[in-house]
């Protein structure tokens, strides 16, 4: 029996038994197996979402693992050689390294979100690019080594400036790649609804090379035009009903006004100063300082990581059970209260609305009463695209070896194309949604809706 025959097993709710080979633990697991790793398992994939859908307490760590396991599964369908299905196996196991807690929302910490978490994952990956990882990495991989030049590779793919082949390119980051093939599922399970759900197993064999002026890509044969309608659609409704859910946002909101009131603060409120030598409260101060300078965001991450990449969920929850439980009228203690107790904001949808006049409108009223903080009335706006025709269009090869994008032969994802959604909403803190000034705005509000049976086609 060779290694080829031998498995090591995980069992995921999603995908069942992941069986990997014995030669594809040995490339996965010292990977697994480091701190930094590890410390997925602490941050949740979908943010405060567990608030909404009790089930989503999945971590990023649950999402890699599938992610990988969803590459090994493409690569073997294509019949990538084995130096390939290592280079894709690990550029997804390691895709989502840089992740801060609670996923995507703590970016919003920066203006304009100039730091996001890609910007953390070259130095997340620069810790495993040593002379000591390398020989512990190779000594339970002789067939198959870990060097620089392979290392850069999968750093390449992951960080969308792949020098490789674009076919692995592909499978790591695209309209079609393993990160969303799992992350659909994988979210629509823990949150217990059907939106994300797709044949995955007809995609994936479905899934085929396709020879293109620059190079070899990922693409589907004719018979997988149905299920990436589908997958798509998934895509879209996922977005729009979890990803996008209101109430999960505006906690979300929540959470960003206390860390940047946080931010600004623990340095001179006496009441804070108890936060401002814990990890959290060192990092807090340093965004702030670079909110107002103008630093480099590369400078920021360099002088940062040390404490970033030891930051997780559990620094914030610890952080929001202290201040919940203070008796203080500061605005950290009652947004952290709201966290802390699920003290849900109201939300008034704006559909088919003008947002021009909806900004103005709030703007007036929140100069006219400046005691209502910003954090207790705030316009939120959710533009997103399901699918981009020009940018890495998805292909599909029929029986005849012709080539077209999926919008060129499905009349649905044409409609979908490029078509930018905006849907909006006000957050309004519950302790002053029933004012008769609150109501009032809102009275306006609803008086601005436009009757999509007059809009212009």
């Amino acid at each position: 029996m060779n290694n080829q025959t031998i498995y090591h097993v995980i069992k995921d709710p999603v995908h069942g038994t992941m069986q990997f080979s014995q030669m594809e633990n040995a490339w996965i697991k010292p990977f697994i197996d480091s701190a930094h790793f590890q410390r997925l398992r602490h941050v949740k994939q979908l943010g405060m979402g567990d608030f909404i859908f009790p089930g989503a307490v999945h971590t990023r760590f649950n999402h890699s693992l599938g992610c990988c396991y969803v590459a090994s599964q493409i690569a073997h369908t294509i019949g990538l050689k084995t130096e390939e299905r290592q280079l894709v196996m690990l550029a997804c196991l390691l895709h989502d390294i840089g992740h801060g807690p609670f996923s995507h929302t703590f970016e919003d910490l920066f203006v304009k979100k100039r730091i996001r978490h890609e910007a953390w994952t070259p130095l997340f990956l620069k810790d495993y690019r040593t002379a000591e990882f390398f020989k512990h990495y190779n000594a339970l991989n002789q067939d198959h080594p870990l060097s620089p030049e392979k290392f850069l590779q999968i750093e390449e793919m992951i960080m969308h400036r792949a020098t490789v082949k674009p076919l692995l390119a592909d499978i790591v980051s695209s309209q079609l790649d393993a990160d969303r093939l799992d992350y659909l599922l994988r979210d629509s399970h823990f949150c217990g609804v059907d939106y994300g759900k797709f044949d995955f197993q007809w995609m994936l064999n479905s899934m085929a090379i396709i020879p293109t002026k620059t190079g070899e890509r990922l693409g589907l044969t004719h018979k997988g035009i149905g299920v990436v309608e589908h997958y798509l659609m998934a895509r879209r409704l996922m977005t729009r009903n979890i990803y996008f859910h209101q109430k999960k946002l505006a906690l979300e909101f929540f959470l960003i006004k206390l860390l940047g009131y946080l931010s600004e603060n623990i340095d001179t409120d006496p009441e804070l100063i108890f936060i401002k030598n814990t990890r959290l409260g060192r990092f807090l101060l340093a965004v702030n300082q670079f909110n107002k300078s103008n630093q480099t965001s590369e400078n920021f991450v360099e002088e940062n990581y040390d404490i970033y990449k030891e930051l997780c969920d559990y620094d914030i929850f610890t952080l929001i059970q202290t201040l919940a439980t203070q008796s203080s009228n500061n605005i950290s203690t009652a947004l952290a209260k709201r966290l802390h107790l699920r003290e849900m904001p109201k939300i008034f949808r704006l559909d088919q609305v003008d947002l021009h006049q909806i900004e103005q409108l709030l703007a007036e009223f929140k100069h006219a009463h400046p005691a209502i903080a910003d954090w207790q009335l705030a316009l939120i706006k959710t533009p997103h695209q399901s699918y981009l025709l020009e940018h890495d269009p998805i292909l599909i090869i029929n029986e005849n070896r012709m080539i077209n994008s999926l919008d060129e032969i499905s009349l649905m994802i044409n409609a979908m194309g490029n078509k930018l959604e905006n849907s909006a909403f006000v957050c309004i803190d519950k302790v002053i949604f029933n004012n008769t000034e609150i109501q009032n705005l809102l009275k306006k509000f609803h008086s601005l809706k436009i009757d999509v049976n007059t809009m212009p086609l």
